[in-house]
C-alpha cells in the first residue's frame, strides 16, 4: 500500500474505531456532564487522557510509515510494526484507548467510565488474543513469534526491545 492511501485509511479508521470507543461511547454514557469530585483529582485525569491521545496518534503514524498500511483488519500493514512504542508493548493503541477512557472518568468524575473502560479492555484483549495474534503469526511467521516472546502484550517493558 502506498503512503497516501495508508494515511487516508488510517485517518478513517482512527475516527471510526478509537473515535467511537474513546469518544462517542463515553459521550453517550455521560453527555460530558461532570460529577462533583475534588478538582485536583479531576485534573489528574488530563494526564492519561492526553497521553492516551498522543500514543494513539504516534501509533497510527507508525502504522502508515513503518508498516505501509493501516491498523484496520481490512487494510493491514505490509510489514510487521515493531518500532517506537511497539518496542515496549505489543498493544499500545489498546492501552492508550483504555488510558484515555480512564482519564475521562477522572476528569468528568464519572465512575461509569471506569466500568466501561474495563469492559472495553476485555473486548480488546479478546480481539487481540483470538484474532490479531493468530493473524499476525500466520502473516509474519517466525519474526512475529520472536517479537511476541520478547515484548509483553499489555504491561510495557521498561527497556526497549532491540529486535532481531
Amino acid at each position: 500500500m502506498r503512503t497516501p492511501a495508508a494515511a487516508l485509511g488510517s485517518a478513517v479508521f482512527f475516527a471510526l474505531a478509537p473515535g467511537t470507543v474513546a469518544g462517542l461511547a463515553p459521550w453517550w454514557l455521560t453527555g460530558w456532564r461532570t460529577g462533583d469530585w475534588w478538582p485536583p483529582v479531576r485534573l489528574i485525569g488530563l494526564v492519561p487522557l492526553l497521553l492516551g491521545a498522543a500514543v494513539l496518534l504516534t501509533a497510527f503514524v507508525r502504522f502508515v510509515r513503518e508498516g505501509l498500511g493501516t491498523p484496520a483488519p481490512v487494510a493491514p500493514t505490509g510489514r510487521l510494526v515493531v518500532g517506537g512504542l511497539y518496542r515496549h508493548v505489543r498493544n499500545p493503541m489498546y492501552v492508550a484507548v483504555v488510558a484515555a477512557i480512564a482519564g475521562q472518568g477522572l476528569l468528568l468524575a464519572r465512575p461509569v467510565l471506569f466500568g466501561y473502560g474495563a469492559g472495553a479492555w476485555a473486548l480488546m484483549w479478546a480481539f487481540a488474543r483470538w484474532y490479531e495474534e493468530p493473524a499476525l503469526a500466520a502473516r509474519f511467521g517466525a519474526r512475529y513469534a520472536r517479537y511476541r516472546r520478547a515484548v509483553p502484550g499489555w504491561l510495557p517493558r521498561l527497556t526497549p526491545w532491540r529486535g532481531e
